[in-house]
C-alpha cells in the first residue's frame, strides 16, 4: 500500500490533506490527515486493498454508513466515508491521547476502580448502539481510546459492516477473521451466522479481565489455539491473581464470560451495574464456583470447571476435592466434566496413560529423584510410585489393566500396577526401540529402526511396516493398537508429524484417517482423538469398522504440551481423555546462579536461540504461527523478522557473525540456506536433498563446514554439508545408534556431540578432524551439548533425574581430551530442550546462557481430565 498516499494525496486534495501514517490493524491502515473544510486533525483510515476486492467497496460503504447516526458520549462517531482512485476510506476524529491497548503495554494492569470506571463507560456505549441494533463484534483494547480520562469506542460497525457485505464467507476462506480471538465469543468463534449483542458483552468481559489480570482470560500460540481454550476452558479466579478484586467485580466479569449467551448478563446496561453493585448479578451462575469456593478450590491444588455448550455442561461441585477430585469413571454421565490435577512436582510429565476402563492415570515423571512411573487412581488424593521404572520413557497398560509395560534404556519391561518388582521382556535381538504398546496381555507392538513390528511372547520381532522409501518417509511413529489388532501410527513427514493412519499388521494395509501435521492419535469408545503439531488437541466420533471419521474434528480440551523428542504427554481411554496442558514460555537470561531475567515476556512458541559471536543479538524462530528466523538486540530489547522465507527455523550463527544459515522450504523439501545480515532478496541455497530434511547446527572454524544432523533409519545421523556451493555431503557419523546435537569447539579441534550407543543419551567428545580419541563427557545422562567462546567448558544438562541441571565441565583439549571437574550450576527443569540442536546458548562472557522457560518459578505442573468426551462432542454438534 505504498502508494496510497499519494493517490489519496491527489483524489482529496480539496477534502483531507494527510500528514503521516499512524499505524495499521488488520483491516485498515491509519492515516493522520487534516480536515481542510473544517479546519481539524482527523483520522482517515484506508480499507485494505484484499479486503475491499474480497467484500467489494461500494457495498462495506452502504453497510458503514449505518452507524453514522450513533451519537454517544463514549462513541466516537463516523465522519465520512467514500472511495477515491479505487481506494476505500472512512474517517473518524482524531483522539490526542493513547488507547487502552497502550496504556496496558505500559501498565500491565490498571487500579481496580479504573478499570471498573472504563469498563462500564464502554458498556454504556454498547448499551446505547445495541439499543440502535448496531453490534460492534470486535470490542478489544485496540478499539477503546481514553481522551482526557474518559473512554472512546472506536471503529464501531466496522466489523459489523464487513459481516453483512457478500464477500463475508468468502474473507473466511482466506483465513482472514472478522474478529480478534482473544476476545472473541464461543458463538462468534464457531462462525454462528447471527452475532448477537451478548457477544459484546462476552468482549467487554475480556477487556475488563486483562484490565484486571494483565492478559485475557484465555491465551495461546495461535488464534486457533486460542479459540480451543475459548471453547473448552474456564479463566483463572481474578481474586487468585490480585486479592484486592472485590468479589462482586469478579462475579460480574465471570457472568460476561458465560460460555452460553443465555448465561450473560441480559444488557450491556446490567453489566456495568453488576461492576458496582454487588448482588447485582445474583450471584455467580450455575457450574462455577464463586470466588470464595475458587480460593479453597485452588488451596486444595485442584480445579473443577465446566463451561456450556460449546465445552462441558455445568455439573455441581464434588465434594471432598483435594489433590484431586472424586470422579465417577464407571459410569459415564451424561454431561462432560473437566477435571484439573496439578501433580506434586514443577517438572511436567513426559507421558500419561489412562487405564483401559478410565479409573487410573499411569504418569511418566520425576518426584525428587530419577524419572520413574507414578499411578494415582482418580478416587485417591495421592500418586504412588512404581519401584524399579526409574528411567522409563514410554508407559502402557496392558488390555486387562493388571500390567504397565515400558522402555528404560533400549529394555522393554513391565511392572505390575499393583507394585513389585518389574519383569524384562523378552527380546532375542538388539534393536533400537522407540515405542511399545500392547497387542494382547502376553504380545506387544514396538516401533524399532523406523518401521513397526510384532514382539512376541518369545522375543521374537517380526516387522510388518517399513517407512516408504520411494516418498523418503523418514519413519513410521506407532501411537496405540486398535481393540481389532490393527495399528494407530503416524507417517513422519518431518519429525514428529504425519498424516494419522491405520495399519493391519496382518496384510500391512495403510488407511490414512486424519491428513494432517499430527504429532499423536489414539482411539477410545467410538472417539478418535490427535494433537496437531502446534499442541492443539482435536477429537471427532470414529467409526472403527468403516474405518474413517463420521463428522469432521473439533477442538476440545486446551493446548497440549510440547515434549520434544517423545509423545506428547496426553491419553485417552473409555472413561475420558487428559492431557498436560502447555504452560506460558519466555526468553530468559540465567546467569550462572539460577537467576533469571525476562529478556522477552510475550507467550510465543521460542525455539532454537543462538547468541552471535559478539553478544549483541540473539537469531532463533517461533513454532507458532508464520515460522520465521527473527534478531533479537539484546541492547535495545527489538525483535525484526530476519528470514523472510517459508518455514524458517534452526538458525545458526557463521564463524565471522556476519550472517546466519538457517533452514527453510525449498523444493517441497526443507533446505540449508545461507544470509548475510546486510544481505537483499531471498536467501542463497547451499543444499536441497528431496524430502529429506537436513539442518545445520554448527560450523566449523574455517566456516567451510557445516555440521548437519538427518534422520536415516528412524535414527539421527551427523553429516557435513559443504558451504562452498557444491553441495557436497560427508557422513560423519552413521551407526544404528542417534548421533545428533553437535558443537564444534572454538578452536576447531573438539567435537562434541550426544549418542544413545550406550542405551541412553550421553555427551561425547571426540578429535577434530578425524574423530581421534573419544571421551564420554556426561555422567548417568546428558544431552544438549554447548562450548563456552573460549573453548575452556562444555556445558550440558544433566539426564537420568527428575530434577535435570546445567552442567559445566572443564575440558582439556589436545590430541588426548579428557574432562578436568564437573560443575552443576542451576536446575532446568523448567527449560526446554529440543531435537537434534541445543534450545539454549551461552554468551561470550561465559557468565550466562540464554534458555526458553516454559511455566513460572514454583509453578506446579497440571494434568486435565476430560470425562465422557463423545458427551461433549454432542454437545457441540447441537449448539451449531
Amino acid at each position: 500500500m505504498t502508494d496510497i498516499p499519494g493517490r489519496l494525496a491527489t483524489s482529496l486534495a480539496d477534502r483531507y490533506r494527510i500528514e503521516r501514517e499512524l499505524g495499521a490493524g488488520g483491516m485498515a491502515v491509519v492515516y493522520l490527515a487534516h480536515d481542510v473544510r473544517h479546519d481539524r486533525k482527523v483520522a482517515l483510515k484506508v480499507l485494505r486493498a484484499e479486503l475491499a476486492a474480497i467484500l467489494g467497496g461500494e457495498r462495506f460503504l452502504k453497510e458503514i454508513r449505518t452507524t453514522a447516526n450513533l451519537q454517544h458520549p463514549h462513541i466516537l462517531p463516523l465522519h465520512d466515508s467514500g472511495e477515491a482512485d479505487g481506494v476505500v476510506f472512512y474517517v473518524m476524529p482524531y483522539v490526542e491521547g493513547e488507547s487502552l491497548r497502550d496504556r496496558l503495554a505500559r501498565d500491565k494492569q490498571l487500579p481496580v476502580e479504573e478499570a471498573v470506571r472504563i469498563g462500564r463507560e464502554v458498556a454504556g456505549a454498547l448499551d446505547y448502539a445495541h439499543r440502535h441494533n448496531v453490534v460492534h463484534r470486535d470490542i478489544k483494547p485496540e478499539n477503546i481510546l481514553l481522551h482526557d480520562g474518559q473512554a472512546l469506542v472506536a471503529d464501531f460497525g466496522i466489523a459489523l459492516a464487513a459481516a453483512r457485505t457478500d464477500g463475508a464467507s468468502r474473507l473466511t476462506e482466506t483465513g482472514m477473521s472478522l474478529g480478534t480471538p482473544q476476545y472473541m465469543a464461543p458463538e462468534q468463534a464457531m462462525g454462528e451466522r447471527e452475532v448477537t449483542a451478548k457477544a459484546d458483552i462476552y468482549a467487554l468481559g475480556c477487556v475488563v479481565y486483562e484490565m484486571l489480570a494483565g492478559e485475557p482470560p484465555f491465551m495461546g500460540p495461535t488464534a486457533q489455539a486460542i479459540i480451543a481454550r475459548v471453547m473448552t476452558e474456564q479463566p483463572r479466579p481474578l481474586t487468585l491473581q490480585r486479592h484486592t478484586i472485590p468479589t462482586h467485580v469478579e462475579a460480574a466479569v465471570f457472568t460476561a464470560l458465560e460460555k452460553l449467551p443465555a448465561d450473560r448478563h441480559a444488557t450491556a446496561s446490567a453489566f456495568a451495574e453488576a461492576l458496582v453493585q454487588p448482588g447485582a448479578t445474583h450471584g455467580v451462575t450455575a457450574g462455577r464456583p464463586g470466588p470464595g469456593a475458587a480460593r479453597a478450590s485452588a488451596a486444595r491444588r485442584t480445579r473443577l470447571s465446566t463451561a456450556a455448550p460449546w465445552a462441558v455442561a455445568a455439573v455441581a461441585l464434588l465434594a471432598g476435592l483435594g489433590i484431586g477430585a472424586r470422579v465417577l469413571p464407571r459410569r459415564t454421565p451424561s454431561s462432560p466434566v473437566r477435571l484439573s490435577i496439578m501433580a506434586p512436582t514443577e517438572t511436567p510429565p513426559i507421558a500419561i496413560r489412562l487405564s483401559p476402563d478410565g479409573s487410573t492415570l499411569a504418569m511418566v515423571l520425576g518426584r525428587g529423584e530419577r524419572l520413574a512411573i507414578y499411578t494415582r487412581r482418580l478416587s485417591e488424593l495421592e500418586p504412588r510410585r512404581l519401584e524399579g521404572t526409574e528411567d522409563a520413557f514410554t508407559a502402557s497398560w496392558s488390555p486387562n489393566g493388571q500390567w504397565i509395560a515400558f522402555i528404560t534404556g533400549n529394555q522393554p519391561r513391565r511392572v505390575s500396577a499393583a507394585g513389585g518388582a518389574p519383569i524384562a521382556i523378552p527380546l532375542r535381538v538388539a534393536a533400537g526401540l522407540t515405542a511399545l504398546e500392547w497387542a494382547d496381555n502376553e504380545s506387544y507392538i514396538v516401533g524399532v529402526d523406523g518401521g513397526l513390528a510384532r514382539l512376541a511372547a518369545d522375543g521374537t520381532l517380526q516387522v510388518f511396516a517399513r517407512p516408504d522409501s520411494a516418498t523418503l518417509e523418514p519413519a513410521l511413529g506407532l501411537d496405540q493398537v486398535l481393540p481389532d489388532g490393527r495399528v494407530v501410527a503416524r507417517s513422519w513427514r518431518s519429525p514428529p508429524n504425519g498424516p494419522v493412519m491405520i495399519i493391519d499388521p496382518q496384510t500391512g494395509r495403510r488407511d490414512t484417517i486424519v491428513d494432517a501435521d499430527a504429532a499423536w492419535a489414539s482411539y477410545a469408545d467410538g472417539v478418535l482423538s490427535w494433537t496437531l503439531t502446534d499442541g492443539t488437541l482435536y477429537a471427532a466420533p470414529f467409526d472403527l469398522g468403516a474405518t474413517r471419521l463420521t463428522t469432521p474434528g473439533r477442538p476440545v480440551g486446551g493446548i497440549v504440551l510440547s515434549v520434544l523428542g517423545f509423545l506428547p504427554p496426553v491419553t485417552i481411554s473409555a472413561g475420558g481423555l487428559a492431557y498436560a496442558p502447555t504452560r506460558p514460555r519466555a526468553l530468559v537470561r540465567v546467569e550462572r546462579n539460577g537467576i533469571a531475567r525476562i529478556l522477552l515476556e510475550a507467550d510465543r512458541t521460542y525455539h532454537s536461540p543462538r547468541v552471535s559471536p559478539d553478544g549483541r543479538r540473539i537469531a532463533l524462530d517461533f513454532t507458532d504461527q508464520q515460522r520465521d528466523v527473527w534478531l533479537f538486540d539484546v541492547a535495545d530489547s527489538t525483535l525484526t523478522r530476519f528470514g523472510f522465507d517459508s518455514a524458517a527455523h534452526d538458525p545458526t550463527w557463521l564463524p565471522d557473525g556476519r550472517g546466519l544459515l538457517f533452514a527453510a522450504q525449498r523444493g517441497g523439501g526443507i533446505g540449508v540456506v545461507r544470509r548475510r545480515l546486510d544481505a537483499s532478496g531471498a536467501a542463497e541455497s547451499v543444499l536441497v536433498r528431496g524430502q529429506q530434511q537436513v539442518t545445520v547446527h554448527a560450523v566449523t572454524r574455517d566456516g567451510r563446514t557445516g555440521l548437519a544432523v538427518a534422520i536415516t533409519n528412524n535414527v539421527f545421523d551427523l553429516y557435513g554439508v559443504a558451504l562452498d556451493g557444491t553441495g557436497r555431503v560427508d557422513t560423519i557419523l552413521g551407526t544404528r545408534y542417534s548421533e545428533g546435537w553437535p558443537a564444534m569447539s572454538p578452536d576447531g579441534r573438539l567435537l562434541a556431540y550426544q549418542s544413545d550407543e550406550s542405551g541412553r543419551m550421553e555427551v561425547y567428545v571426540r578429535s577434530w578432524p578425524g574423530l581421534g580419541n573419544k571421551i564420554q563427557v556426561s555422567q548417568a545422562g546428558g544431552t544438549e551439548a554447548v562450548w563456552s567462546r573460549d573453548g575452556t567448558e562444555l556445558f550440558y544438562r544433566s539426564g537420568g533425574g527428575a530434577e535435570p541441571w546445567l552442567v559445566a565441565a572443564r575440558i582439556d583439549g589436545g590430541p588426548a581430551p579428557r574432562v578436568r571437574s564437573r560443575q552443576q550450576l542451576f536446575s532446568v527443569s523448567n527449560y526446554e530442550f529440543a531435537t537434534p540442536h541445543a534450545n539454549y546458548d551461552v554468551f561470550p562472557d561465559g557468565r550466562s546462557f540464554v534458555m526458553v522457560r516454559q511455566g513460572r518459578p514454583g509453578q506446579l505442573s497440571e494434568v486435565v481430565y476430560l470425562q465422557n468426551v463423545r458427551g461433549l462432542l454432542d454437545l457441540q454438534a447441537r449448539s451449531r
